[in-house]
């Protein structure tokens, strides 16, 4: 009697433990138990840990509740402007009513990945290249709330939408790179430009300041041959002083209105007799041989006077180099 009680007792023991093992369910922490009695939903939605149901009677369907990525398949299509682009992107979204979920759509993840693909094409569609490029932050959410409004429905929220890359026929992209270096191009020129004018200001300033103290000007060629001299150099250049040139138009001048005097004279001698070309030939050679001779004379005394202020500038240079 007792070994048929113990083993009745270990039957029903091993039904339970059978049962319960068969009716528990574990829901994760990340996850949500949507319950089916006889293919009808039935109570709330199941929290995470250890849960029963009934054999053969309940049926549960766990739900994730984490942010999914999901990736878009590169979409091509012709924008507003008549460009031929591809364009993929990544949806971020999750699940916040879990029945909603199970209930109002067959799979709602591939439902998702189909909405956001018509969702691309179509803004694709009415943009132009240039906001593809540079207004993504505006495009991507108008892509979001297309995709948002009939995911309401399914009980799936979109967190965000962000297209990943656009990519350009190579015929398109050879002209963008030439547009953006003649853009380049441009500004440097206008740069360099602007750089010259400023130069030029600077310097008409600094001639007008040595216009008016001629000895800055002399100052400021001993300080170039200071600096060509501190160079180590072989072979040292001097300038001209203008002031010689200048001398030598100054001379050259009266010789030339020597010379043209004969021609007024002769003019004139050939309308008159014999006589009065020879006296008017005398004249001017004398006035010839004064002029030379005058010359002559300047050219000796300004020779002497800019020989002594060589000398004296030699002098200061020589001791400028040597302190």
């Amino acid at each position: 009697m007792v070994e048929e009680l113990v083993g009745v007792v270990a039957a029903v023991g091993a039904g339970a433990l059978v049962y319960v093992a068969s009716a528990a369910r574990v829901v994760k922490q990340y996850e949500r138990g949507v319950v089916f009695r006889l293919g009808r939903l039935h109570g709330d939605v199941r929290r995470p840990g250890f849960n029963l149901v009934i054999p053969a009677v309940d049926r549960m369907r766990k739900v994730n509740l984490q942010i999914v990525t999901m990736p878009i398949p590169a979409q091509e299509g012709i924008t507003r402007d008549n460009v031929t682009v591809r364009v993929d992107a990544v949806v971020y979204f999750k699940v916040v009513d879990p029945s909603a979920a199970i209930v109002n759509v067959e799979d709602y993840r591939f439902a998702v990945s189909q909405m956001a693909q018509t969702s691309l094409r179509s803004i694709i569609g009415k943009s132009e290249l240039d906001d593809l490029l540079s207004n993504r932050e505006k495009l991507n959410q108008g892509l979001e709330l297309m995709i948002d409004s009939p995911a309401v429905e399914w009980g799936v929220t979109i967190d965000r939408v962000e297209i990943k890359d656009v990519s350009l026929p190579d015929t398109m992209k050879r002209s963008m790179a030439r547009q953006a270096e003649a853009d380049r191009e441009r500004r440097a020129r206008l740069i360099n430009a602007d750089a010259e004018y400023q130069a030029s200001k600077k310097l008409a300033q600094a001639a007008h300041q040595m216009a008016d103290t001629p000895s800055a000007l002399q100052l400021r060629l001993l300080q170039t041959v200071m600096a060509v001299a501190a160079e180590k150099n072989s072979t040292l250049v001097l300038p001209i002083p203008v002031e010689l040139l200048r001398f030598l138009e100054r001379g050259a001048q009266p010789a030339a209105e020597g010379a043209g005097r004969p021609r007024d004279a002769r003019d004139e001698r050939d309308m008159g007799d014999a006589r009065d070309a020879e006296t008017a030939d005398r004249a001017q050679t004398t006035d010839r041989a004064e002029i030379e001779e005058r010359a002559v004379d300047l050219t000796e005394q300004r020779a002497v006077d800019l020989t002594e202020q060589a000398g004296e500038a030699m002098e200061r240079l020589r001791r400028a180099v040597e302190q």
